[in-house]
């Protein structure tokens, strides 16, 4: 056990969290639909879709722990079968599944489809109740064609039960499907899954980081960034990714509390850009714009005044033997930074300047890079 990381395991994607920060609506919905087939002793299809990093498959694992909560409280047994469908992606590997599922276990080979669906309503009825399917990953299997989702939303027709079923594909699949299988998910037949706002991510991140992490060991602030990086694609997945490399960080510098550093150092692992090459392509101006903002930014800052960022440029300009750029040009060099992705610029707040970031390398790397390519001149105009 660390001094930042207490439980690690809280941080990996296939942690089921007690709560869905931005997916509560989805999931009363999809409780809702799916309480209301149990209470009817009937079964319900829906097609959960979404993007990676979107949440699809813990919000079909958070369904499948809320369903069994409600039948346990209705006196109404509810068993949930999941299965990833990335691997098996055929019928024949999925029911083999499902059979181990249920507790009955036949060989790899030798039983055909129809003989392995007896062998699984024999399972079913060693324990009866209402069974909640979920086919993740289900994309490949419907592209190929299957027979075996047909077979499961006609659960009552071929003497299997009362059986609910999920399918979660990246995108809507149901066109490939037999036109009497997709008529089972009826009209309302699919629930998309937008895209994580930056500030649903930093709710994710906040709510991750009190299960993960020692108590005061990160400012809520510092968690800003990492939701920021993770926004362009909505990608929780690679959000807490970078929450774990950042603490990872910390540990390893023998840090108590993760900083703007740690952040820097997650992005710069995780997110590997042609930035480096790029540097070359830059003018001195704005190497030494990004040079003042690296030096700027040791420590625990995360940000510098815009102001202050340009007095450090006219004191490297000096340095390296040039002429400092008028403040309007200054300027031009920044935006123009901002739009290469090198920096990031935060709107002026009432009595303050704008402020310069540089969440996507480590600070003192990118020193090092600058202080590399730049030439020490004596003379010349920056």
């Amino acid at each position: 056990m660390g001094d930042v990381l207490l439980h690690e395991e809280t941080l990996d994607m296939a942690y089921l969290p007690p709560r869905l920060p931005g997916r509560e609506r989805e999931l009363a919905l999809l409780l809702g639909r799916f309480r209301g087939a149990l209470a009817r002793g009937s079964g319900d299809h829906l097609l959960l879709t979404g993007g990676i990093g979107s949440g699809k498959t813990v919000l079909g694992h958070r369904l499948a722990e809320d369903l069994r909560s409600v039948g346990r409280v209705r006196g109404l047994p509810v068993q949930t079968l999941y299965v990833n469908c990335w691997r098996r992606s055929n019928d024949r590997t999925i029911l083999l599944e499902l059979l181990r599922g249920v507790g009955t276990h036949l060989p790899d080979r030798g039983y055909g489809l129809a003989e392995m669906l007896d062998v699984f309503e024999q399972g079913l009825r060693k324990s009866p109740g209402h069974r909640l399917i979920v086919l993740d990953e289900v994309g490949g299997l419907v592209r190929q064609g299957t027979r075996l989702v047909y077979l499961l939303t006609r659960s009552r027709e071929v003497a299997l039960g009362a059986i609910s079923l999920l399918l979660i594909a990246p995108d809507d699949v149901l066109p490939y499907l037999d036109p009497a299988s997709r008529s089972s998910f009826g009209v309302t037949h699919r629930l998309p899954l937008a895209r994580y706002s930056e500030e649903t991510l930093l709710s994710i991140l906040e709510a991750r980081a009190a299960l993960a992490l020692r108590p005061g060991s990160l400012a809520a602030e510092t968690l800003r960034p990492l939701a920021r990086a993770a926004a362009s694609g909505g990608d929780a997945r690679f959000a807490l990714e970078l929450l774990l490399n950042a603490a990872r960080s910390a540990e390893a510098e023998g840090r108590r509390e993760i900083g703007p550093e740690d952040v820097r150092a997650a992005r710069g692992a995780l997110a590997p850009t042609e930035g480096e090459l790029r540097l070359e392509a830059l003018p001195l101006p704005a190497l030494f714009v990004l040079l003042a903002c690296a030096r700027s930014l040791h420590g625990p800052k995360d940000s510098v005044a815009t102001e202050m960022a340009r007095r450090s440029y006219a004191s490297i300009a000096e340095e390296y033997g040039a002429r400092p750029v008028s403040r309007v040009t200054f300027w031009r060099n920044v935006k123009s930074l901002e739009r290469d992705g090198f920096l990031d610029v935060e709107p002026a707040r009432p009595g303050d300047s704008a402020r310069l970031r540089l969440d996507a390398v480590p600070v003192s790397r990118l020193e090092m890079l600058l202080e590399e390519r730049l030439p020490r001149r004596r003379s010349g105009k920056a």
